[in-house]
């Protein structure tokens, strides 16, 4: 980052197509239809574009956890599905796998629900914080070892409406969380 300012990651333009390739990889997969279930918050500007771009049947649903409790590993659902899941294709829509952990929980909880298949599309794929050895089915990018905002993804809750993805300081954020307001609104 040049002088404290972002660096851009995706442009609008680069998650237009990855949306558009996740979008026919999903259509391809599951094209008898699924049930595509966000992880609230930060996925849902991804699952509404995704939503947009498949051309099969899907239901939409969503999850919510709370965030991992300090030294106990231990989370709650806060926001539980709506739809049955059992016999059905699910696609698990998540805005950034990192460690692994929150989506090995909601994989173990959409199987225990007896669905048909999980497949997971995640919009960014930072392999590189992997703790629990899971994968996404579907990525819209390889992401660096690197703090993302944009496109759903936030600081303090900001910086979630951003068209595009940048890769800013977290640091710089904890001191002042509008640090980036001005270079991007």
């Amino acid at each position: 980052m040049v002088g404290g300012g972002p660096e851009l990651f995706a442009s609008r333009g680069a998650i237009e197509q990855a949306v558009r390739r996740v979008a026919a990889q999903i259509s391809e997969q599951c094209s008898d239809g699924a049930v595509l279930v966000s992880v609230l918050k930060g996925s849902l500007p991804f699952l509404a574009d995704l939503v947009r771009a498949v051309d099969i049947a899907v239901e939409v649903d969503f999850m919510a956890m709370s965030r991992f409790a300090p030294d106990s590993g231990r989370v709650r659902l806060v926001k539980d599905l709506d739809c049955d899941v059992t016999g059905r294709q699910v696609v698990l829509v998540e805005d950034i796998v990192d460690t692994g952990l929150s989506l090995g929980y909601l994989k173990g909880e959409l199987d225990r629900r007896s669905a048909a298949s999980v497949a997971v599309a995640a919009l960014l794929n930072r392999s590189a914080r992997r703790i629990l050895p899971v994968e996404p089915d579907i990525v819209g990018f390889e992401a660096p070892d690197e703090f993302f905002l944009g496109y759903g993804l936030d600081w303090a809750g900001r910086y979630r409406n951003l068209d595009k993805l940048i890769i800013g300081d977290p640091d710089l954020l904890a001191d002042d969380p509008d640090a980036y307001v001005s270079f991007l609104y």
